[in-house]
């Protein structure tokens, strides 16, 4: 994605701003929340394979978590945390490619990737229908798309911690990622769970919606239930 882009989409350019922002404390920010969300990023980061683009990459979070044998590119909104991202590689001997670029706009061809992966990214893209669909257009049909996500909720504001954070750093992005976003980008879930205390997290497994699977899926009757398991677990 070009600078031009990035600077003719607001919302966009105010999460560049706010993640080039909060880059070198970004980590610090999030040690509490993480002792909770690693064991979640190494379940969903098993499933990786083949060739990986990561969206959202940050500071390299999932680095230590990838399985042996794939290969990785990675791309963020703002090039202060990819910097970051690049310290935390050094003699890790995982192939990894890291570049600026914009989930709304993979500057990707079509069927290019085995896997696509975004860990707490989608709360604060403009526009996350637009993003999903771009990850179903460069995923192959018979690849996969993991998510590992917040949800919008209606609960207070950030706390304490969080407002102070706001009041030197800037203000959070505002999170439009529901599962209905999901649905509407055209996935077809093959497993959801929902996580943490309020299950506000959900870790997804999808498929692309233009995999011979997924057509049949999506155009099998409605009053006909194959596996009643399955289609229970898939719930929002």
């Amino acid at each position: 994605m070009n600078e031009g882009t990035l600077r003719g989409n607001g919302d966009l350019e105010v999460a560049r701003k706010y993640y080039n922002r909060v880059a070198g404390l970004y980590d610090f920010m999030d040690i509490l929340e993480e002792r909770t969300l690693r064991p979640w990023r190494q379940r969903l980061l098993s499933r990786a394979r083949g060739k990986v683009l990561e969206v959202g990459v940050g500071t390299g979070k999932n680095f230590p978590y990838y399985p042996p044998g794939v290969s990785v590119i990675g791309i963020d909104v703002a090039e202060k945390m990819l910097g970051y991202a690049r310290k935390r590689l050094n003699g890790r001997g995982l192939p990894v490619g890291l570049m600026v670029g914009d989930v709304q706009a993979l500057e990707f061809s079509d069927d290019v990737f085995d896997t696509a992966v975004s860990t707490f990214v989608f709360c604060s893209v403009p526009d996350p229908v637009r993003g999903l669909r771009e990850l179903q257009r460069v995923v192959k049909p018979n690849g996969q798309i993991l998510l590992l996500e917040h949800v919008r909720t209606n609960r207070p504001g950030p706390g304490f911690l969080g407002s102070l954070f706001a009041r030197f750093l800037g203000p959070e992005i505002n999170n439009r990622f529901t599962m209905e976003c999901v649905e509407q980008a055209g996935l077809v879930i093959e497993n959801l769970e929902h996580l943490g205390d309020e299950q506000t997290v959900k870790m997804v497994v999808a498929k692309p919606g233009k995999s011979p699977y997924a057509r049949l899926e999506n155009e099998r009757p409605a009053n006909l239930t194959l596996f009643p398991s399955l289609s229970s677990s898939t719930a929002s």
